[in-house]
């Protein structure tokens, strides 16, 4: 599957753990909209990533990936420590220089 680069390196990030390099691929002020909660800026998102790491150890393998308008949305299995795993999620992507400026994930 041929992700954008940003996209592959976040769920490299993702699968390894790693939630500095996670955190590395959004801009300073982005966005991230998940589980009726909104985390705002790199070093709040890399704090709420390591949490999410530690809680439910998930992780995602690419389904597919479309295009809405400027928004990349991805269909990922994701599988952990949680009730219902694995699961299907959608994340939605908007990128702008190569950073993830927002991202949204539903069900």
């Amino acid at each position: 599957m041929n992700l954008p680069k940003v996209i592959a390196d976040l769920v490299t990030a993702q699968n390894q753990f790693d939630s500095l390099a996670y955190a590395n691929c959004f801009s300073e002020t982005a966005v991230v909209f998940d589980e009726g909660k909104t985390h705002t800026g790199r070093r709040v998102i890399q704090e709420w990533i390591d949490e999410s790491n530690k809680k439910y150890k998930s992780v995602m393998k690419p389904l597919s990936i479309t295009q809405e308008g400027k928004t990349s949305v991805l269909s990922a299995e994701c599988s952990g420590t949680f009730d219902g795993s694995p699961i299907i999620l959608k994340f939605h992507f908007d990128i702008k220089d190569g950073l993830i400026q927002t991202l949204k994930v539903t069900s």
